[in-house]
């Protein structure tokens, strides 16, 4: 029988523990040997690698986090990293692999299997940022706008009550899809993006305009990696030029929205792209990420995915702006 392997890497997101289970039991229904790997690619090197059977995987559907744990690894963006990973493979007779993961795992997913063509990996797209090419919805993302929608909501009652203006951080280094959705969904007066530059003189003049309409509060959104700062960084600016109308505070709602159980819509998406990643895999597929665009699954080249990252939908920006 052949043995395929299954692991968490990077940043970990609700619905990874959904993905696992849904991998192991296709596998062993599909007359395949599961092997669970921990500490994503850190645990390939150094063998942390154990086969799971079908009572492993029992009762995770609605945990956070991920059984099989999570790492970074610098020691596997070495030739001789990645050698000692294909060796711990090979020892264990694993032929396919399955990683589920954000960017920096496709990458790495994608250097191993150009250096070892004979082990066939597919990966899936377990980040909270939903930033990955190839599928419409990123597994976590759908609990973690959640998460920040229900906190800024709480936020909210409190600024309305003091007449405060709230910076709220969400996650999003490189992407705003965070803080964009959670800003339409939660009222905001203004969302601060990475994919566009911030300019604190139109943020003032735009939020004096609301207090002018005499709105007892208002809240920005902030994803964290905004060229104008974080949100600690923005909201001195906005102090700096003499706003008085709101008391300023400044909340970041930090890793909250990594943790949690995962929503429906999470569980489902992990539970359909887990079977299909098996079932590509039992296919000869590899060197893909599989996802799913407009309800059908799509194979996308690890080599699209990383370098092709999603794009915000400019109407949702003009969106926050018309409802504000």
């Amino acid at each position: 029988m052949e043995k395929i392997g299954v692991f968490t890497s990077g940043g970990d997101s609700p619905g990874m523990n959904a993905a696992i289970r849904a991998v192991v039991r296709t596998a062993i229904k599909s007359g395949l040997i599961p092997y669970g790997i921990y500490h994503g690619y850190k645990g390939l090197i150094e063998g942390e690698i154990k086969e799971m059977n079908t009572h492993d995987v029992s009762n995770i559907l609605q945990l956070g986090g991920t059984i099989l744990r999570s790492a970074r690894s610098k020691e596997f963006r070495t030739p001789e990293g990645r050698a000692k990973a294909y060796r711990q493979l090979k020892k264990h007779g694993i032929t396919g692999l399955i990683a589920i993961g954000g960017d920096g795992t496709m990458a790495g997913a994608k250097v191993f299997a150009n250096e070892y063509p004979d082990i066939r990996i597919v990966g899936l797209p377990g980040t909270i940022d939903n930033d990955l090419a190839g599928t419409d919805f990123t597994i976590g993302y759908d609990t973690a706008i959640n998460t920040a929608m229900e906190a800024v909501d709480k936020i909210k009652d409190t600024a309305n009550a003091f007449d405060r203006l709230f910076f709220i951080e969400v996650m999003g280094r490189d992407s705003g899809f965070i803080a964009l959705r959670v800003g339409i969904a939660t009222g905001a007066e203004a969302v601060l993006v990475p994919e566009t530059r911030t300019n604190i003189d139109e943020l003032v003049r735009k939020l004096r305009t609301f207090a002018k309409r005499r709105k007892n509060a208002a809240i920005v959104i902030v994803a964290e990696g905004d060229d104008a700062g974080g949100a600690y960084e923005i909201a001195r600016k906005v102090k700096e030029r003499g706003f008085e109308k709101y008391e300023i505070r400044v909340s970041t709602l930090g890793h909250i929205q990594r943790g949690g159980s995962p929503t429906c819509m999470d569980r489902m998406l992990a539970g359909r792209l887990g079977m299909e990643a098996v079932k590509a895999l039992k296919d000869g597929v590899s060197g893909v990420l599989v996802g799913k665009k407009c309800k059908e699954i799509v194979y996308t080249p690890f080599e699209k995915a990383v370098k092709d990252p999603k794009k915000l939908n400019p109407l949702l920006l003009d969106i926050v702006d018309m409802l504000a």
